[in-house]
């Protein structure tokens, strides 16, 4: 069953049958070049923005229908950092997208990742193009600009589709990872093998396609289907359907120590978690505690304060 079925069925208030194939995602690309030498022309960056938001907004990711309302909301923005050599920029990505909740207007975050290897080469007006059959193109660090993105949005599609249905999103992880098997080679890019560091494109396609790692999966599927999705109409069984998320992924993370993708998971969702459990039992509050600490040590510290 896709994506768009499923929400049908569950007769989501805020969509409508679409009639025709519209585009998966509602994109905002943001270029920041503040930090680019004065020489460079201004006006190539406000041409690389608006041929990237066509790119990813235009472009048919899926074979799935798409109402307007349907559309997943996310960001991409892509700050310039430096100039490395003519028209090769190193630059940071910041990837977040978020999801309905049922019966509500709330959007819960689904991603909120910085990628700091981010290499490319932009001549303005060059093709923004991306061939799934040929990553690599013609030109590595020109190449490099859409395999990046292309990856990300992949990454999105997955979760997105996960969080409707128990492992709906494996196509979608899989052309991550088939993205990071054919990937740009050459001086300068990064990220997309495994000793290009411990955080990386690479190691999270890694973890969500390891067969001994499916828990995140359900972790997924649990979390927004039969946690957020429910707030509205059984709070306490919420509760209990978040600690199971926990206690999965601290079973994964027990097994597997130091994988990228539990910290991943936990990404701007820290002050949403908090909510979720103040209003627990006092055992129930402290075992939250307890294993958030644990499994986001980015955000321990608020745990401890919020959660006591």
């Amino acid at each position: 069953m896709n994506r768009y079925t499923i929400i049908a069925v569950l007769s989501f208030l805020m969509f409508r049958p679409g009639q025709i194939h519209g585009q998966e995602l509602n994109a905002k690309v943001t270029v920041l070049y503040s930090q680019v030498s004065s020489t460079v022309d201004r006006k190539v960056f406000q041409t690389l923005q608006a041929a990237l938001n066509n790119f990813i907004n235009k472009r048919k990711w899926t074979t799935d229908v798409f109402d307007p309302q349907e559309r997943i909301d996310c960001s991409f923005l892509l700050n310039l950092q430096s100039v490395q050599d003519q028209n090769v920029f190193q630059a940071t990505l910041t990837v977040q997208a978020a999801r309905p909740v049922y019966n509500t207007t709330y959007l819960s975050p689904l991603i909120n990742f910085q990628d700091n290897d981010f290499t490319f080469r932009y001549v303005e007006f060059q093709p923004i193009e991306f061939n799934e059959n040929r990553v690599a193109g013609t030109e590595p660090l020109a190449a490099n600009l859409t395999a990046v993105l292309a990856y990300y949005v992949n990454l999105i599609l997955g979760l997105d589709f996960d969080s409707y249905a128990p492992r709906g999103g494996d196509s979608y992880f899989q052309k991550a990872l088939n993205i990071v098997n054919s990937a740009p080679d050459g001086r300068g890019i990064s990220g997309w093998k495994p000793f290009d560091g411990q955080r990386n494109r690479y190691w999270l396609s890694e973890n969500f396609m390891n067969s001994r790692y499916t828990m995140i999966h359900d972790a997924y599927y649990t979390y927004y289907r039969q946690g957020m999705d429910k707030m509205y109409e059984n709070e306490k069984d919420t509760r209990e359907q978040m600690m199971n998320v926990l206690n999965m992924l601290n079973t994964v993370q027990t097994a597997t120590p130091n994988l990228m993708v539990i910290p991943f998971f936990f990404q701007g969702k820290s002050d949403e978690i908090i909510r979720i459990f103040k209003k627990s039992d006092i055992q129930q509050k402290q075992r939250a505690a307890e294993l958030l600490q644990k499994l986001d040590i980015t955000n321990a510290a608020k745990y401890k304060s919020e959660l006591k």
